[in-house]
């Protein structure tokens, strides 16, 4: 290797560990944040229904059993109304409809309120706190969305764009700080040897 490959290589070290050391330094606390929530994530299935509700059980997974969506819908918003509170937004983010167990799910956008009814009764189950959509959202910046109340998950995909290059940014030149050093000595052995 001569000198001026040397030079070359060295530079290619330098930049690659100030670029590594500045989007660190300026990431940080977005790594920080969606390292702690993607464990939460990840354990949300263990922590006994407190990070991710228990579905529970219906009568019947008959869907012949069960009664007409609307019917459930209008009892789920009564419910809501009545036990979580009379000023909720009625407004839903999703209906989870679990035919193997004989249960649907209410999702509500306000405060990540969800409640559990019996496909075939119309009968509570369960009122529960979205605990696992509220980390996912911040996991995933929708948090933003929700907060700004934008449509089209503008902050979700500006924020998981930055994050995903400054991931491939940090493999990169993270892998070029740990093999460049290598090369460099060994071609710098092979020029002694000679």
């Amino acid at each position: 290797m001569d000198n001026a490959q040397r030079k070359r290589q060295a530079k290619i070290l330098r930049v690659s560990r100030k670029v590594h050391r500045t989007t660190g330094a300026i990431l940080f606390i977005f790594f920080f944040i969606t390292a702690c929530t993607g464990l939460l994530l990840g354990w949300k299935k263990h922590t006994g229904g407190y990070i991710l509700p228990k579905s529970f059980e219906g009568k019947s997974t008959n869907p012949q059993d069960w009664l007409p969506v609307h019917v459930l819908l209008d009892n789920a918003n009564k419910i809501a109304r009545e036990q979580i509170s009379s000023d909720l937004s009625l407004e839903l983010e999703r209906i989870d409809l679990r035919p193997d167990k004989g249960m649907v799910k209410f999702v509500f956008i306000e405060d990540y309120w969800g409640v559990q009814l019996d496909l075939t009764t119309g009968e509570l189950l369960h009122i529960e706190r979205r605990r696992s959509d509220f980390i996912e959202n911040i996991h995933d910046g929708s948090i933003l969305d929700y907060f700004f109340e934008t449509t089209g998950e503008q902050f979700k995909v500006v924020y998981t764009s930055i994050m995903g290059m400054a991931l491939l940014t940090f493999t990169i030149t993270g892998f070029w700080l740990w093999i460049g050093p290598k090369q460099f000595r060994h071609r710098n052995r092979g020029i002694a040897a000679k």
